[in-house]
């Protein structure tokens, strides 16, 4: 091909994709972001899957990594109609006989809600809440030496625990259940090292900020964040699905927003033997089974608490979330799955017609799993809402297979990229001096294959590209939000 006016292409517009595209343009070069759908975002899709009138998040929904992402809060996204809409309780966990445990934007009232609990809670979490501004950046970042060292200890010391464990430091079964609630989200068995860590960060991020949803869909979020990057010179090109970086113009610098299965298909001839051998042995995790639901009324919730809440953990108790969890990693199917539920149109009036609504949820499945998971999540939502199938409109569901159509990067059904357990949690997707260079001189890795991983932050797509601009460009990229600070 003719040499290109682009100094860098990035392929993928993801959350990660538009990061590195904006950190990109925003050194001063010029550049392409390449999506192979018409429409712009990846897992930021907003769409009527069910009835007219009913929008739906295709993949992500609510977005606490996102109004706290170290990144985004750098860009001006609020001046291209983003806004975050918060639900008066951050995220409720149900149990049987109609009691539930809840997360407050207020560390106080989370903690005296916990009854005997409240103590624990506060002690665990208070330091944490305090010296996260200092330490964000070295939480969302490969494996270095932090610029906060006894801050970054005291984190990691619960965070690299089991959540098996750390959950079992709690007295009550609220307390308890909540948390191993909040540690699911990892998509692992929760025996697994690091566990607690995800657990701690969504935590962390409620009594920050809380558990926000975009207003309009989380599609939103992808509309600002592209209107920026425009706003910036960068130059879109969609309906450009890449197979072969042959395909691609001419350019210094590559980033590919893809996991290691697409990254050997795009450029397998162009690595080195010892980084394909490396990406083959890169390890996928449990995949999903996702539901949206058209409504007549809102899910008529048991507990108060889960009827104010904008996301609904859905597992009983710490003890059989634990082995749910466990059974699903070991290739089974449970009839009681872990199911993470989202009601954005409580809280959003524009994701529904008048007096109608929308629900959005899934549960974990074996990686490539074919097995229609509807009648068990809708169970585990009748079981803590008796009613709630009477108030079914309509109904879309995504398999592991579909979610893989639907998005190349979720391999299997995994959304996060590949298993984010101790053994690639910092060596994502490779072990290198640095994980976002592939063997290939000017190709990068930006997606959640990278650390810190999955997501909505941007922070693999901004780590990658403050890469690339190093290496190639002999530049610094923009400075992060807590740099800004200090």
């Amino acid at each position: 091909m003719p040499d290109s006016r682009y100094d860098a292409v990035v392929v993928g517009s993801g959350p990660n994709g538009l990061a590195a595209a904006i950190t990109l343009q925003q050194a001063g070069l010029s550049v392409l972001l390449i999506e192979g759908k018409d429409q712009l975002g990846g897992g930021l899709r907003t769409a009527e899957l069910t009835l007219p009138g009913f929008r739906h998040d295709i993949c992500s929904a609510i977005h606490p990594l996102a109004v706290g992402s170290p990144f985004f809060q750098t860009l001006p996204l609020a001046q291209y109609g983003l806004e975050y809409l918060t639900s008066p309780v951050a995220a409720a966990h149900p149990f049987d006989g109609g009691t539930a445990a809840a997360v407050y934007d207020s560390l106080d009232d989370t903690a005296r809600s916990l009854g005997q609990d409240e103590q624990r809670y506060r002690q665990l979490l208070e330091p944490l809440i305090a010296s996260w501004p200092a330490i964000a950046n070295d939480v969302l970042a490969p494996l270095h030496l932090p610029k906060h060292p006894i801050q970054m200890a005291q984190f990691g010391a619960p965070a690299m625990l089991p959540a098996s464990v750390l959950t079992s430091y709690f007295r009550q079964k609220e307390a308890r259940g909540l948390f191993a609630g909040m540690a699911a989200h990892a998509i692992q068995p929760l025996s697994n090292l690091t566990t607690s860590a995800i657990g701690l960060v969504l935590l962390i991020a409620a009594h920050r900020g809380g558990w926000p949803l975009p207003q309009g869909g989380s599609q939103s979020i992808a509309d600002a964040l592209v209107a920026h990057f425009r706003a910036l010179g960068g130059t879109v090109e969609t309906g450009t699905f890449v197979r072969s970086l042959d395909q691609l113009p001419r350019a210094r610098t590559v980033l590919l927003d893809v996991t290691p299965k697409q990254l050997l298909q795009i450029a397998g001839h162009s690595l080195s033997e010892v980084y394909q051998w490396q990406l083959r042995r890169y390890r996928y995790g449990m995949g999903v089974f996702k539901i949206d639901w058209a409504l007549d009324a809102p899910i008529p919730f048991t507990a108060s608490e889960c009827r104010q809440a904008g996301t609904i953990h859905l597992g009983g108790t710490r003890e059989e979330i634990i082995a749910g969890e466990r059974a699903t990693a070991q290739g089974h199917h449970v009839t009681r799955p872990f199911v993470l539920l989202a009601q954005q149109s409580l809280f959003d009036p524009t994701r529904a017609p008048a007096g109608k609504h929308t629900a959005w949820a899934y549960c974990h499945v074996p990686n490539g799993s074919r097995i229609d998971m509807t009648a068990a999540i809708e169970q585990q939502v009748e079981r803590f809402a008796p009613g709630f199938r009477d108030r079914i409109i309509g109904r879309h569901t995504f398999d592991t297979a579909q979610m893989e159509t639907y998005n190349p990067n979720y391999v299997g059904g995994d959304i996060n990229g590949g298993v984010l357990d101790i053994g690639q949690l910092f060596t994502r997707p490779a072990l290198r001096a640095s994980p976002y260079r592939t063997s290939t001189k000017g190709l990068y890795l930006c997606s959640s294959a990278t650390p810190p991983g999955g997501g909505v932050h941007g922070m693999c797509g901004y780590h990658a590209a403050k890469q690339a601009l190093h290496d190639v460009f002999q530049l610094p990229a923009a400075p992060l939000y807590e740099e800004l600070l200090s």
